[in-house]
């Protein structure tokens, strides 16, 4: 079979095509849709040679109404007239064939010519192509030409290219702006309590936080559990800020840290010569948080004596430094913060059920990253410019590849594990002397990354990225596809697309 060779307008022809893909794609990096559309809708009215062009987005599953609409070259009479009549006709038919409508003069063509408008404005070439598909997000039309006649094919393939590339980047863009816009969970809280540095929306995050509001202007101790990582230490500050003794001092120890022979002495304070290293006396952690908080971290990792002398402390509000006759009395409260099943401990004899009981009036559980992974968004930015600052690194920021990864993957060490993931990530990025952090920055030896890139071509490795995102962010969701979409931040159509286009299916 013989093919027939390229020639010098083939070549022009798909240099453009090329381009304008190109140039799409560069204007998608920008993180607001209104100044996108805007230039994009301008991208398409030069690259396609026509004389004025609209588009409109819809609400998922919903063409009904414009959700987003763009002009471009148009007065104010035409568009008032493009938005109010057309859709009845040309865009309609668009829409509703999910195929581009060419016509070389809308007046005199037999489908659209009865319509009011198109005779008023004396319509002339008209391409109208819809944005996306199952169902269109949205329509790109385009009309007049500088030359009489219909649009030529080229000029209506670039216009189709124009379309289907639009639809995923204005999916992001669209969810991103619901995001931003969408209901803050911590909104009435942060006008009521002071939260520096408390990073997040959620109804996790907000959950724990109003615990934190019932409790801080309270005289009561207090017990805050989580997971490893989870932000206990934060949430007692916010409690501690909050509270009537916000201008007293704030100690926190952790009781992992401190050797299980200098325990007692490190909290409660020692006498001259009550042990080895008491060559002084020794001031407790109880009484450098006079007046104000000690915060217990890993409090379940107390021994046995010191557990006593807790007690004691939060039953009399007195306690005995080591190797002392005479009681001190103090004027504290005790948050005490574990990541161990406080309950099981009381069942091994580990952990003093009296104390327990003590502690657990009014428990605070923070959440995992598991239930607030739409903090993730937030988060990452935030330790992205704080890591920049801590290791004096250039200015850097996230791709969006790489948010997408940090959203989808799992974080057993939580907030911490995330924050140093970002860390890592941007001295790699940094010492490759680029702006931006990717997602092998991230996760450099795992399945994030693209094997043997330089065997691909640029888009087969894109194509194989996405669909290892893809495959893994299913099965993490057990194939929800609304949980996928949110993860991967897409619309549920575009997702179906893609399950069809790589040829994914469930088990395989």
């Amino acid at each position: 079979m013989k093919t027939r060779p390229i020639d010098s307008t083939d070549l022009h022809q798909l240099q453009r095509e090329y381009d304008l893909s190109l140039r799409l794609l560069e204007l998608g990096q920008q993180r607001e849709l209104k100044p996108f559309l805007q230039e994009a809708l301008a991208l398409v009215v030069e690259a396609v040679e026509a004389r004025q062009g609209y588009l409109e987005l819809y609400d998922d599953r919903d063409a009904d109404e414009a959700r987003w609409w763009m002009a471009h070259g148009f007065t104010t009479a035409e568009l008032s007239s493009v938005r109010s009549a057309l859709s009845r006709g040309i865009i309609a038919e668009a829409l509703a064939s999910g195929q581009t409508v060419v016509t070389p003069s809308a007046v005199l063509d037999p489908r659209f010519g009865a319509n009011e408008s198109v005779r008023r404005g004396q319509i002339d070439a008209v391409l109208c192509s819809p944005i996306g598909s199952d169902p269109p997000r949205g329509v790109l039309y385009l009309q007049g030409r500088a030359a009489p006649g219909l649009f030529a094919p080229a000029e209506c393939t670039r216009a189709e290219i124009f379309a289907r590339h639009l639809a995923p980047l204005a999916d992001r863009l669209l969810l991103e702006h619901s995001r931003r816009q969408g209901t803050d969970a911590t909104t009435a809280l942060r006008s009521t309590l002071r939260l520096d540095g408390v990073i997040g929306r959620s109804q996790a995050l907000a959950a724990a936080l109003k615990q934190a509001a019932l409790v801080a202007p309270l005289d009561i101790h207090v017990l805050i559990t989580g997971e490893c990582g989870t932000g206990k230490s934060q949430l007692a500050r916010v409690i501690h800020e909050n509270s009537p003794r916000s201008a007293a001092p704030y100690i926190e120890i952790n009781c992992a840290a401190i050797p299980e022979a200098l325990v007692e002495s490190e909290l409660f304070g020692a006498e001259k010569g009550a042990h080895s290293q008491a060559d002084r006396r020794i001031e407790g952690k109880v009484a450098a948080a006079e007046g104000g908080t000690l915060v217990l971290d890993e409090v379940a990792l107390l021994t046995a004596a010191a557990q006593g002398k807790l007690l004691q402390l939060l039953h009399s509000k007195q306690y005995y430094p080591l190797g002392s006759a005479r009681p001190i009395t103090a004027d504290v409260r005790v948050i005490a913060a574990t990541n161990a099943d406080l309950k099981q401990a009381v069942a091994d004899r580990t952990f003093r059920d009296d104390l327990f009981f003590r502690l657990q009036v009014l428990p605070i559980r923070m959440p995992s990253m598991a239930e607030r992974r739409e903090d993730v968004a937030e988060l990452a930015p935030f330790f992205c410019a704080n890591a920049c600052q801590r290791h004096t690194l250039p200015r850097l920021e996230l791709s969006r590849g790489a948010l997408s990864a940090l959203e989808s993957a799992a974080w057993p060490g939580n907030v911490r594990e995330l924050d140093y993931a970002i860390q890592a990530a941007a001295i790699r990025a940094a010492g490759e002397g680029v702006a931006q952090i990717e997602t092998r920055h991230l996760f450099p030896d795992s399945a994030h990354t693209t094997s043997e890139p330089a065997d691909l071509t640029f888009q087969e490795a894109t194509r194989q990225f996405q669909s290892q995102m893809l495959r893994r962010t299913l099965q993490d969701t057990d194939w929800n596809v609304v949980e996928t979409a949110r993860r991967l931040d897409l619309a549920r159509s575009h997702v179906y697309n893609l399950i069809k286009v790589f040829g994914l299916a469930r088990g395989a």
